[in-house]
């Protein structure tokens, strides 16, 4: 184990921290858990508060052009209100709600170049200093990967991942910022639309799902853009014929792309409603499950990026390397 001396505020020869996940991805709305290991310094120290901080790397678009940097969405106590011993070694356990709007970093174990983080906060002495940063891996919710699988199984290609700082209008979404997955159309769409961007704002109820499609302009003609959005629920993920589901959604919003395609544009910033086509599903028992097996080619090809908004401090250190 390796642990990571706090310096700073709390000074050479203070306590030192490792936070440690316990294994494989954790999914949205569910339990992040692990372990703080603290082992003391040269002197006895009152610890009094253990926090986790959870981070993510997000895009900010304004007048000046894009900016990127680190944002904190949630925070939690886990611990604290005892004395470390010199030398001594201790452990806290913790488990703590991840929010149902966590942006997905992996499908089929393959990067979706989205970072997240949890960095550690200890408070000695009336000092506090962020002493440990872990990456946070994120999978997706079975009625996601339901999604994603039936796009890839009806020819749509990843492209690319970001985080966008900002809200959509019209829907529930809690934190500031969104997740924007880019796709290449498929071949049957490709003379409609030239991308296809998805986004998933999940919550206890279900799944929102909000589809932009990137119009081609033609010879006398400019392109725009076309919004829909539609809600599933999580006991739909086994119910579904979601190639169905997913292909009609498609035809939706293509084919009510000129009745809204004068709205502003689902982009950076607060999103405006006026141009989404509200498809709510209609299902029934007895529907199969078509997962499709190609689908897990959206996750491949990704370059992970820097990405932000509420600026902090190590940004420059956000997993590059410093923290090793």
């Amino acid at each position: 184990m390796v642990f990571k001396r706090l310096l700073g505020a709390i000074g050479v020869g203070g306590p030192s921290v490792d936070t440690v996940l316990d294994g494989g991805p954790v999914v949205p709305g569910g339990v992040l858990s692990g372990r703080v290991w603290l082992k003391g310094g040269s002197t006895a120290v009152d610890v009094e508060h253990i926090g986790l901080e959870l981070l993510a790397r997000v895009e900010a678009e304004h007048e000046e052009g894009e900016s990127e940097g680190a944002l904190v969405f949630e925070r939690f106590t886990v611990g604290g209100g005892f004395r470390l011993g010199a030398q001594e070694e201790r452990q806290v356990p913790f488990g703590v709600p991840v929010p149902w709007e966590t942006p997905v970093t992996e499908l089929y174990g393959q990067s979706l170049g989205i970072v997240l983080g949890v960095r550690t906060e200890v408070g000695v002495a009336g000092a506090r200093d962020k002493g440990d940063l872990d990456p946070l891996a994120v999978g997706p919710l079975p009625v996601q990967e339901a999604v994603l699988d039936a796009l890839g199984g009806l020819g749509f290609g990843f492209r690319s991942a970001d985080l966008e700082y900002g809200r959509i209008g019209g829907t529930g979404q809690q934190l500031p910022f969104y997740q924007e997955v880019e796709l290449t159309p498929a071949p049957q769409y490709a003379h409609e639309v030239s991308e296809i961007e998805l986004t998933f704002l999940a919550s206890p109820a279900g799944l929102e799902v909000v589809l932009e499609a990137d119009k081609r302009g033609g010879l006398f003609s400019a392109g725009h853009d076309a919004l829909a959005r539609f809600t599933v629920r999580h006991e739909d993920a086994r119910t579904l014929d979601w190639s169905s589901e997913v292909d009609g959604w498609i035809r939706q919003l293509i084919a009510h792309r000129e009745a809204y395609g004068a709205h502003a544009a689902y982009g950076h910033g607060e999103h405006h409603d006026g141009g989404y086509h509200d498809g709510h599903h209609r299902s029934g028992p007895g529907l199969g499950t078509a997962v499709a097996a190609g689908a897990a080619g959206l996750a491949l090809g990704v370059v992970g990026g820097m990405v932000a908004a509420e600026v902090v401090d190590e940004i420059g250190d956000f997993f590059e390397g410093d923290e090793d």
